[in-house]
């Protein structure tokens, strides 16, 4: 595993991967299932975002190595880093000797000013996605993923979406229980589909209702969803008309009542599927899908995935 840094990346998004592949098993002989090294174009201590710089090794030292997994890591160093002609020709020089290369977050923007991304799908963190999309028109950019696997391309999300990212490659390296045994240690996630979004939909509602207007009633509604919710529920609750509640409340939150409270029906679904290993049945009479069919198609609809495929993510088989 070779870490590609330069003056300015986010700290942990090195040391999060970076703490998943330096801990991955190898599942035949239990011994450390990668060799990582940190490297930048000349070698030296590297500036983070924080008071903490990191050492890195000049990429000189790898001259003729094979490179198993090549990562740009993320910063706001990115974007003077991808108009940075050494550091750019030295990504694209080792890459040309991985197997795989990736980058976490806006090392997405390095990535792509070698023209690996040209023609694939790619995601980087929401708020760069429109820069990598308007600089680098040659890439299909994805905003919601929280990481994107095309052919030997990997790319992430912001930040923590690079220790998912990792942990994919190493259920796809090692096995999905050396990932799991990575996850459990970490108190992480195991294992997230990269077609998840990087949004939390709690932190979206929140963002939407900032003056908490709503803030009530959508508690009422997570305590609620095993029961048949209509909007003129809602409205009574909320103190307005159904039909002024159903303006002020798409216009606040971006959608209709009814989008919201299915949205907030797969959430808890999803959190049910994560965590408990309750039948699917069970979950979908829990969060008031009525039948499996009905939370299956609610599934696929919104995730791509159905119930049954987006548990597998969390199971070790």
């Amino acid at each position: 595993m070779v870490f590609v840094v330069y003056d300015n990346i986010v700290l942990l998004d090195l040391v999060g991967p970076l703490q998943v592949f330096s801990h991955a098993p190898d599942p035949a002989t239990g011994t450390p299932g990668y060799d990582c090294v940190v490297v930048s174009v000349e070698g030296g201590p590297t500036t983070t975002n924080t008071v903490l710089p990191i050492p890195s090794a000049d990429a000189g030292t790898l001259a003729g190595q094979d490179i198993h997994t090549l990562i740009v890591v993320g910063g706001d160093g990115a974007v003077p880093g991808m108009r940075d002609a050494r550091l750019v020709d030295l990504v694209g020089s080792l890459a040309k000797r991985a197997t795989r290369v990736a980058s976490v977050c806006s090392g997405a923007l390095v990535l792509a000013a070698t023209g690996l991304l040209d023609g694939r799908r790619a995601v980087t963190h929401w708020e760069d996605c429109a820069m990598l999309a308007a600089e680098f028109p040659d890439v299909a950019v994805e905003m919601d993923p929280i990481f994107i696997k095309d052919g030997p391309v990997w790319t992430s999300a912001g930040i923590t979406a690079g220790i998912d990212m990792a942990l994919a490659i190493v259920a796809e390296d090692l096995g999905r229980a050396a990932a799991f045994t990575v996850a459990r240690s970490m108190v992480a996630q195991m294992v997230r589909s990269g077609g998840q979004s990087q949004f939390s939909p709690a932190l979206g509602r929140q963002l939407r209702d900032q003056a908490g207007q709503f803030e009530a009633l959508h508690a009422w509604i997570a305590q609620n969803l095993d029961q048949d919710i209509s909007v003129d529920d809602l409205a009574a609750r909320a103190g307005m008309s159904p039909r002024n509640f159903a303006r002020v409340y798409a216009k606040t939150m971006g959608m209709t009542p009814a989008k919201a409270v299915a949205a907030m029906r797969i959430e808890q679904a999803q959190g049910l599927l994560e965590t408990t290993q309750q039948g699917i049945k069970r979950i979908a009479a829990a969060c008031g899908f009525r039948d499996e069919n009905r939370m299956r198609r609610a599934f696929v609809a919104m995730l791509g995935v159905s119930p049954s495929e987006y548990r597998s993510n969390f199971n070790v088989s």
